[in-house]
């Protein structure tokens, strides 16, 4: 083999191992990381973000994710309280908050993690009945994030959520589930027709209060102004009768007396009022009957002494 070959089979060994100890001394680590860094076996801390320099063989490092991961638990049969067997699945929110115990403390996390929330989400479900898992999903979320922080915290991991995916009762119990809800809104249904049959009896009966109302108002005014018109008319009766004298009254009474005289009643019935009403136009004529007398006979008397003479 040529010289040549052998010394570019070396340098580029070379160049390997130094790319080798270069990357085993520079680290770069990212702002969502941090090397937890161990000399000869001790831990020393974590490090980081930024170029962490280390010695090759003596310095060893783990590289610890800081960001929110989620861990999902596949669906669990669960016994409630009252026997009642569920199907439930959910999903772990979780935070890295103190590196160096997450690697000191535990050995897989992940598996940890999904053992723990299984185990704990069996014991709170058995502390609860059915009808409350199924309607307070969120008291459950919070009781199951409430007990797996207390165990995560000393591996320096904090549970931020719990959130309850699926809850699947047994078929027979969906069946009575439905059957209620249809009952239920059978009930709703009924209630809401009778209340609106009773508002809409309220309704007419208010309207035929106000009908009637109104209808007694319009009697009334119809009356008052019936009243008024009959009293214009009596004021101006009384007003016309006060100009109206004796001979007058009397002079109608005696053409009343014509028109009874034209028919063919042969009674007649006269107030007594007559009498009184009629007694100046007696009077009145008695005097021109005197009066006609007496100038009959001046004119008589007055020729025969002409006569005589």
């Amino acid at each position: 083999m040529p010289d040549d070959a052998v010394g570019l089979i070396i340098l580029v060994i070379g160049l390997a191992i130094l790319l080798v100890l270069i990357s085993s001394v520079v680290h770069i680590v990212r702002e969502y990381e941090r090397l937890v860094v161990f000399l000869l076996g001790r831990i020393q801390g974590a490090r980081g973000p930024g170029i962490i320099f280390l010695i090759p063989f003596i310095q060893q490092a783990v590289k610890v994710d800081l960001r929110e991961r989620f861990l999902e638990v596949p669906q669990q049969t669960c016994i409630t309280k009252d026997n009642a067997p569920i199907n439930i699945d959910f999903l772990v929110y979780s935070k890295v908050f103190d590196p160096q115990e997450t690697v000191l403390a535990v050995t897989d996390f992940t598996g940890a993690s999904q053992a723990l929330a299984a185990t704990t989400l069996r014991a709170v479900i058995g502390d609860i009945p059915l009808d409350d898992v199924l309607a307070k999903r969120e008291e459950i979320n919070n009781v199951l994030r409430t007990k797996l922080d207390e165990v995560t915290h000393r591996w320096g991991v904090k549970i931020t959520s719990v959130e309850i995916r699926e809850i699947v009762p047994p078929r027979d119990i969906q069946e009575a589930m439905n059957r209620q809800m249809s009952a239920e809104r059978n009930r709703r249904a009924v209630i809401t027709e009778s209340e609106g049959a009773r508002q809409s009896t309220i309704n007419v009966a208010e309207g035929d209060k106000q009908s009637a109302i109104l209808r007694a108002e319009g009697n009334r005014q119809s009356q008052i102004l019936q009243a008024e018109g009959y009293a214009n008319a009596l004021q101006t009766i009384f007003g016309a009768a006060r100009g109206i004298d004796e001979k007058t009254m009397a002079l109608q009474y005696l053409d009343a007396l014509k028109a009874l005289a034209a028919g063919s009643s042969t009674k007649w019935i006269v107030p007594m009022e007559l009498a009184e009403l009629t007694r100046p136009i007696s009077g009145a004529m008695q005097a021109a009957r005197v009066l006609g007398e007496a100038d009959g006979g001046g004119s008589s008397g007055g020729g025969n002494p002409s006569s005589q003479g």
